[in-house]
């Protein structure tokens, strides 16, 4: 009864957290965390229950103890393993709210934005990129990453990392592998300055200041109105707007050759 009592209160503490936020920019994210304790807690919350029933014979030389403490075990066990999946739900549902928060930034800044699309690679290939934004000055190269917990990993690095939880996965440096993105872009409007932007959603921590081209979504306005690109000679913003949109391929074939290039590598 003592660990149901503490999963309840934290539960109930992860409630709290959320009613309080929900007048602040958190809001999001404190439903993920909340939805993931409850997905990780169901297994110790049921299986006792079950196994405390009325109907189960108790007493010393009963089988109740016994069956409760097996129980306890089995719930222990199936809560290490809830808590991975539940990990999964929280990552999907950051997936879906960032996207979400990070077209509507986009389209308050500028009427011209691109959202996953594919484009010749610099250097042969295709490359998939996740938005792109033109503003006064250039055009913003945009890769998403939907993340909660800490991230690890400096610019040079070739790989970083994210502890969620009991959860630990390493993926590329966002900066280098959109780098790949951004000079494809410059390729098809080589006049026109274009910059390097990595976005992390959710509840993400960094253990280090990540560098200026890596932000969070909640500063993603912000960062679109105050960012200064370098010289430009461009007169005809339309046109290269223009120029972009139709170098984007659509057809199947493209996604279905960037598939298969995915999966190969």
């Amino acid at each position: 009864m003592a660990i149901l009592t503490l999963i309840r209160a934290d539960i109930m503490k992860n409630v709290t957290c959320f009613d309080t936020s929900r007048r602040d920019r958190h809001t999001l994210s404190d439903m993920t965390v909340l939805l993931r304790n409850l997905i990780a807690s169901l297994p110790l919350i049921a299986l006792p229950a079950v196994a405390a029933d009325a109907t189960v014979e108790t007493g010393i030389t009963g089988i109740g103890p016994a069956l409760f403490l097996f129980t306890i075990a089995v719930a222990l066990f199936l809560t290490l393993v809830f808590r991975k999946a539940a990990s999964h739900v929280a990552r999907f549902i950051t997936r879906i709210i960032g996207e979400f928060r990070i077209k509507r930034a986009l389209r308050r800044r500028s009427p011209d934005v691109l959202h996953d699309f594919i484009l010749p690679g610099a250097y042969g290939g295709l490359v998939r990129v996740d938005h792109a934004i033109m503003t006064a000055g250039g055009i913003l190269c945009i890769q998403t990453k939907h993340y909660n917990g800490v991230v690890f990993g400096g610019e040079d690095e070739p790989q970083w990392s994210n502890v969620d939880g009991v959860s630990k996965r390493r993926f590329l440096n966002p900066i280098i592998q959109n780098e790949g993105r951004t000079r494809a872009m410059r390729q098809v409007v080589p006049d026109v300055p274009v910059a390097n932007l990595v976005i992390f959603t959710g509840n993400v921590e960094f253990t280090a200041a990540p560098p200026s081209n890596v932000i969070k979504v909640s500063e993603l306005e912000s960062f679109v109105a105050k960012f200064v690109f370098g010289p430009s000679k461009v007169e005809d913003w339309d046109a290269v707007w223009m120029t972009l949109q139709a170098a984007v391929l659509s057809d199947e074939a493209s996604r279905k050759d960037l598939q298969a290039q995915i999966g190969f590598c």
